[in-house]
C-alpha cells in the first residue's frame, strides 16, 4: 500500500486523512493496517516515531463504524467495543489526541480512565454508552474488580507500548483483561522494542497473532544525526552550556539516569539563568503535567528529564535530544533518540560520552 487512499477504510476516514495532509503511509502502517482491517491479530515492532498509533487508530474506527453503519450500535452504558492500554496517563492523553480528529466524522465516542485520577473520576468518565476506551492497567482492573465496567462486548483490544507497560505484575493483569473481553476478540500489540518481557507476554497472551517489524526496528531512523561528545575529568556542564549556545531547531530534551541527576543538572541551568523545566518520576503529577504542556506548548524550549519521557511521549518540536548520561541499555537508547526525528522529520542526537560508555557505543556502531 503507497498511499492510504489505497486501503479499504471509510470514507469519513478518507475525508480526515486528506485534510490533515496525510497522504503516505509508514512502513509499519503499510504492514499492520491490512491485517487488522481483516480482523487478524496482529504484533507490531517498529521505531519510536514511526505511526504506531494511527496503525491501530484507523482499523478501530473503521471496524467500530462499520458495525454501526450495520444496525449494531453500542447503546449499553459502561461497555465499550474496543479497548486501548496504555502504560501512562500521558500517553493515554497523547493517544486521545490521535483519535479526535477521526471522531469528529465518524461520530463514534472515545473515553479514558488513566492513573493519577480518583475512582470517581474514572466511574464518572465511562458513564453512559461509548465505543472506545483509552486506559492504564491498573485503573482498568480496579474498574473490572468491582464490577463497574463491562468487557463482554469488546471486539478489539490493542496493547500500546507494550516494552513500557510489562512491569512485574502486568502480565497477570493483561491475561484478567484479555479474559473479559468478548470470545476470540481481536488483539494487537504495538512495542518499540521487544525485551524478555514482552516476549513473554507474545508467547502467552499473543501466540496466534502475526508478527511484523518494520525495517527500521531496533535501529535509530534515518534522518536522526549523531554527534559524540567527549567528556574530560567529568566536567558535563561546560560542554552543555556550549552546546545550548549553538542554535537548533525547536526544542531540546536533555536526559539523565536518576532524578537527583535531573534535579540537579535543572538547579545548576537555572543558576546560569537557563529556563528549563523537569519531568520525571516522584514529583507532584499535576506539575509533572504542566512541565510537559509547556514545553509542548513552546513556552519553554528545554526539558530534563529521565528515562520516564523517553517512552512514547510524541512532542512534535523536539528537534534535539541531548543524553547528558548515556543510558545503560540499549533500549533506553534508543526510546530517548526517538523523541527527535519523528514521522520523518529531522532531528540531532548529541551524546556525552566517557570511557565507560564505550561499551554501549560499540554496540551503537554494529
Amino acid at each position: 500500500m503507497t498511499t492510504f487512499s489505497d486501503f479499504p477504510l471509510l470514507a469519513t476516514l478518507q475525508v480526515t486523512l486528506t485534510e490533515k495532509g496525510l497522504v503516505t503511509p509508514s512502513d509499519i502502517q503499510s504492514q499492520t493496517i491490512p491485517g487488522l482491517l481483516a480482523g487478524k491479530s496482529i504484533v507490531g515492532v517498529a521505531e519510536t516515531g514511526s505511526g504506531k498509533t494511527l496503525a491501530y487508530v484507523l482499523p478501530i474506527l473503521h471496524q467500530l463504524k462499520t458495525l454501526e453503519i450495520g444496525g449494531h450500535p453500542v447503546t449499553t452504558s459502561r461497555q465499550p467495543r474496543a479497548i486501548v492500554m496504555v502504560p501512562t496517563r500521558e500517553l493515554g492523553e497523547q493517544v486521545a489526541r490521535i483519535f479526535k480528529p477521526f471522531t469528529h466524522t465518524t461520530r463514534l465516542r472515545v473515553r479514558s480512565v488513566l492513573g493519577g485520577t480518583t475512582l470517581e473520576v474514572a466511574k464518572k468518565n465511562i458513564s453512559g454508552a461509548f465505543d472506545i476506551l483509552v486506559a492504564t492497567p491498573g485503573r482498568l482492573i480496579k474498574l473490572l474488580d468491582r464490577g463497574l465496567i463491562n468487557l463482554s462486548d469488546v471486539k478489539l483490544l490493542v496493547f500500546d507500548e507494550a516494552d513500557q507497560m510489562v512491569d512485574q505484575g502486568f502480565l497477570p493483569d493483561s491475561k484478567q483483561i484479555a479474559a473479559a473481553c468478548a470470545p476470540g476478540c481481536q488483539l494487537a500489540l504495538f512495542s518499540a522494542t521487544v525485551p524478555p518481557a514482552v516476549q513473554q507476554l507474545m508467547a502467552e497472551v499473543f501466540s496466534g497473532a502475526e508478527v511484523l517489524r518494520s525495517r527500521g526496528s531496533h535501529r535509530v531512523v534515518p534522518t536522526l544525526t549523531t554527534q559524540n561528545r567527549p567528556v574530560v575529568d567529568g566536567k558535563r556542564l561546560p560542554v552543555l552550556e556550549s552546546i545550548l549556545k549553538e542554535s537548533a531547531s525547536g526544542g531540546t530534551m536533555i536526559f539523565t539516569n536518576t532524578r537527583e541527576q535531573c534535579d540537579q543538572l535543572a538547579e545548576d541551568l537555572k543558576a546560569t539563568k537557563r529556563s528549563c523545566l523537569i519531568y520525571r518520576g516522584s514529583m507532584d503529577k499535576l506539575e509533572r503535567r504542566a512541565n510537559l504542556k509547556a514545553f509542548r506548548d513552546g513556552q519553554v524550549d528545554l526539558l530534563i528529564s529521565t528515562d520516564l519521557a523517553s517512552r512514547g511521549l510524541d512532542v512534535e518540536h523536539v528537534g534535539r535530544v541531548i543524553n547528558y548520561f548515556m543510558p545503560y541499555q540499549m533500549d533506553n537508547y534508543l526510546h530517548r533518540v526517538g523523541r527527535t526525528a519523528r514521522a520523518g522529520r529531522n532531528g540531532l542526537v548529541i551524546n556525552f560520552v566517557t570511557p565507560k560508555d564505550q561499551p554501549l557505543l560499540d554496540m551503537l556502531e554494529h
